[in-house]
């Protein structure tokens, strides 16, 4: 049996390509030390929760989004009792966060480097624009990559919008990513591949319970990206081969 054609692979980029929740858990516990004077560790960290889930239709995912929704929820928490110079501190976090070091996942550029030429690659990540950019940047992945397309969510509609606007065939597309949220489910009820690549730790907002989850018998992971390219080549043929 004839194996389908991938033309194009996308790839998630934070705790796809390179570590990203860590530096938010490091930030966020330096943020919960703040205000353990007022209340108790578990309910900062729900309420912080809370917030950023609020405060996504208004300033999207990213550092600055989170970095105002600390402020907010320690302007609430404190009562108004927070001082200016502790607003400072949550900002220099958020400064601290944006220029932090990328370190790559196992495997990723050894993978990038066997795909590059055998079909499209591309980044497909949400988030702030001038973020995701530097962390990309940072990287020095860049060369890899035919496009990067951040966008300000992952849902269905917005991946059906991306592949017409690149004119590319839903099913000669394969998407990796982490997030079973933004980028398995959406993918695959847009008529693409996926392959989940699990984190060791993913955001509760971006989790899917068991019962969502049932609907999709069929879903494939690997442990690592250093498994991703022997499931390729068990199901699939890169165009960039077919006639080599």
């Amino acid at each position: 049996m004839q194996k389908p054609i991938i033309t194009t692979i996308a790839f998630d980029a934070d705790d796809t390509l390179w570590r990203n929740e860590d530096v938010f858990l490091s930030t966020q516990q330096t943020f919960v030390q703040m205000l353990e004077p007022y209340h108790s560790r578990e309910y900062i960290l729900e309420r912080l929760n809370e917030v950023q889930i609020e405060n996504l239709s208004n300033f999207g995912y990213g550092i600055k989004g989170f970095t105002l929704s600390m402020i907010e929820t320690a302007i609430v928490l404190t009562e108004g009792r927070i001082t200016g110079y502790e607003i400072h501190e949550i900002i220099q976090l958020a400064k601290q966060m944006l220029a932090a070091p990328i370190e790559l996942l196992p495997g990723v550029e050894e993978l990038l480097k066997s795909l590059k030429g055998k079909c499209q690659l591309m980044v497909i990540t949400k988030g702030d624009l001038l973020d995701q950019e530097g962390k990309l940047a940072r990287s020095e992945l860049s060369d890899y990559f035919d496009w990067y397309e951040v966008v300000s969510n992952k849902n269905t509609p917005t991946y059906q919008k991306l592949f017409e606007s690149l004119q590319v065939e839903p099913r000669e597309l394969l998407m990796i990513g982490n997030s079973m949220r933004s980028d398995i489910l959406p993918v695959l009820k847009a008529g693409a591949h996926a392959l989940h690549v699990p984190y060791h730790t993913t955001w509760s907002h971006e989790q899917v319970s068991d019962a969502e989850l049932a609907n999709y018998p069929e879903i494939s992971a690997v442990p690592t990206a250093e498994h991703v390219e022997h499931w390729i080549r068990e199901r699939f043929t890169l165009i960039g081969e077919v006639n080599s």
